[in-house]
């Protein structure tokens, strides 16, 4: 592939992502209201698992061909990418509420997912086989939970669908979802979901493609690439879906869906490409976990003091993360 075509590629690829996001979000949110489920946890499950796709395709990819460098680095600066970049670009839009849930169970589920893997590659430099199924069955017992949570909720609300002052409430809170959930069946909105998602996959894979050709051609390193074009590539369709949620007012969407697809990340894609081929962990890897749990906790103190990330502190997590980028093109 020549640079013409890789830049061509890379463009068409932006094209699908911001399209594909754009319709996913309108998808997901009809669905959920149609449903009585919260946004946070449509976030978390459907939009995070949908978003993470070429993360799953780049690092299966790169275990089955044995790139462990690629398929670990990938993960880890595609997460540190989400937390920085994605929430704090998000949050120049519209300041960023924090759902107390968040804090409760998923957030923090995020911080563990990381330790683990920090714990299990400190110990024996490494992420076997067994190790990786049970960071993927981490995924599955997660994920039940949240299916049963939502299900209470919805339980929950529609034994007071009679209640006037509750549908008050929920329709001058959501007023514009509910506009998009009218207006769109929910044949429409499965059509959506579907075709978001698949141009969501192409679109960040092409984007990757275009930018590795383009990177290669310039002889940069494959573990910058993973860190950097890769990481960033494959963490596309999370920024431009939760900058389109949050443009949308659907603050939950956009935080749940960071949280979830960095959850959804370590435990699904590098736990199921772990138990494929083990994956050889590096001293540098070592290095960007504890940064990304530094980070991670950092965030979790600006959005437990004041229940929301405001754009001053976006900026300052945008700053952050330049900071972060320097250093690994340098070290």
């Amino acid at each position: 592939m020549d640079i013409a075509m890789a830049v061509g590629l890379l463009v068409l690829g932006f094209i699908f992502l911001v399209k594909g996001a754009d319709f996913f979000v309108d998808g997901s949110s009809s669905v959920a209201k149609k449903l009585r489920v919260p946004s946070l946890i449509i976030g978390l499950t459907i939009v995070a698992m949908g978003t993470s796709l070429p993360e799953f395709s780049v690092s299966l990819s790169a275990a089955i061909k044995g790139q462990n460098a690629l398929a670990i680095s990938n993960v880890i600066g595609s997460n540190m990418f989400n937390l920085m970049v994605v929430l704090g670009f998000s949050a120049l839009f519209q300041p960023l509420l924090v759902s107390r849930d968040v804090f409760k169970r998923d957030y923090p589920l995020s911080i563990i997912a990381t330790g683990m893997l920090f714990v299990f590659g400190f110990t024996s430099m490494k992420l076997d086989r067994l190790e990786g199924a049970v960071m993927f069955a981490c995924l599955i017992i997660y994920l039940v939970v949240v299916v049963r949570e939502a299900m209470k909720v919805r339980k929950a609300v529609s034994s007071h669908t009679a209640d006037v002052e509750t549908m008050q409430l929920e329709a001058e809170a959501d007023d514009e979802t509910n506009e998009v959930a009218k207006e769109t069946s929910t044949l429409l909105s499965i059509i959506y979901i579907i075709g978001g998602a698949i141009a969501i996959k192409f679109g960040g894979e092409w984007v990757v493609d275009g930018a590795v050709t383009i990177a290669k051609a310039f002889g940069i390193s494959q573990n910058i690439i993973g860190l950097t074009i890769v990481a960033m590539g494959t963490s596309l369709p999370e920024l431009v879906t939760s900058v389109v949620a949050a443009r949308k007012g659907e603050l939950d969407m956009s935080i749940g869906n960071v949280v979830g697809s960095n959850i959804f990340n370590i435990f699904g894609v590098l736990g199921m490409s772990g138990a494929i081929s083990s994956i050889s962990v590096i001293s540098d890897n070592l290095i960007d976990l504890v940064i990304l749990v530094v980070f991670s906790l950092i965030v979790g103190v600006l959005g437990f003091t004041k229940r929301k990330i405001t754009k001053g502190e976006g900026v300052g997590m945008l700053v952050l993360y330049a900071i972060y980028a320097v250093y690994i093109c340098i070290r």
